[in-house]
């Protein structure tokens, strides 16, 4: 069964049955101390309009609406702490956690990850690099995410390299036709675009990730027939990826928003949806 939770993600692990779930792929908010907003707009050609196009034309942009959400907390660890060890004993004896970070804030939680897993179960950093928005001119532009990946068991653990998506080599004559024809597997650097803002996966929600790093994930950490579970769901993405790849999902998110938008998205599959709430006897 897919479901998709309104409410605090502590509240929903903590009613959650121990080892249940063999894959988690978590994307807290990265703790900007920002409101993380999007607005989606859509351009028309206007020759009285305030921007300037291909062969000269002048476009007029219209504002469709605005998604954000708060992206600050006082003390980060004390608050993501109990979450990652409900997501802990969540996990089924061979499962294993995605966690989504970026530059600011990994280097604190792989310490607390190492603590609630263990420095054995650590498996990898997945970096996630792309190439896309501003520059700034006063460091190295901050381009890529963070991923630690951690199994609960480190000697059990799903890790699917015959399904995996198989990269081209860059040099595809030295490698022999053989090779070529399979194609390499990926590392733990990921070279991914991001969302498009124009492109059709976009969805206007704030940090929307791209189906296709969901997808690999899922590919190689679970099982057709496996449940997925994201607890920072956002728009979705990781039950849209579920289902095309033949496993179910749990979403929670505490933002109407985000259900908003995974309601459109996840028409024509079922989805049991509802709210919880620590107050309700369920």
């Amino acid at each position: 069964m897919n479901r998709v939770l309104l409410g605090d993600n502590l509240d929903v692990l903590q009613t959650m049955p121990s080892d249940s779930v063999p894959l988690i792929y978590i994307d807290p908010p990265f703790n900007t101390g920002k409101t993380q907003r999007r607005t989606s707009i859509r351009t028309v050609r206007d020759e009285a309009g305030d921007r300037r196009g291909f062969g000269g034309h002048t476009y007029r942009t219209h504002a469709e609406g605005s998604m954000a959400y708060q992206d600050a907390h006082d003390d980060y660890l004390a608050w993501l702490e109990p979450r990652l060890r409900e997501v802990h004993r969540v996990l089924t004896p061979n499962g294993t956690l995605y966690c989504h970070l970026d530059y600011r804030e990994v280097h604190y939680c792989k310490v607390l990850l190492d603590t609630i897993f263990g420095r054995e179960s650590f498996l990898n950093e997945i970096i996630w690099a792309y190439d896309y928005g501003g520059r700034t001119s006063r460091k190295w532009p901050p381009k890529h995410d963070n991923i630690p990946l951690y199994a609960k068991d480190p000697e059990r653990y799903t890790f699917n390299t015959h399904d995996m998506e198989r990269l081209p080599y860059l040099a595809p004559k030295l490698a022999g036709p053989e090779k070529a024809a399979r194609g390499k597997l990926p590392t733990d650097t990921w070279f991914l675009t991001i969302v498009s803002p124009t492109g059709k996966e976009k969805t206007g929600y704030p940090t929307q990730k791209p189906l296709r790093l969901l997808e690999r994930i899922i590919r190689a950490s679970s099982n057709p027939g496996d449940t997925v579970l994201d607890c920072f769901a956002g728009s979705g993405t990781t039950g849209l990826a579920a289902h095309a790849l033949g496993r179910s999902f749990i979403l929670i998110d505490n933002n109407p928003e985000a259900l908003a938008v995974m309601q459109r998205r996840f028409q024509g599959f079922p989805v049991e949806s509802g709210s919880y709430s620590s107050k309700q006897e369920d």
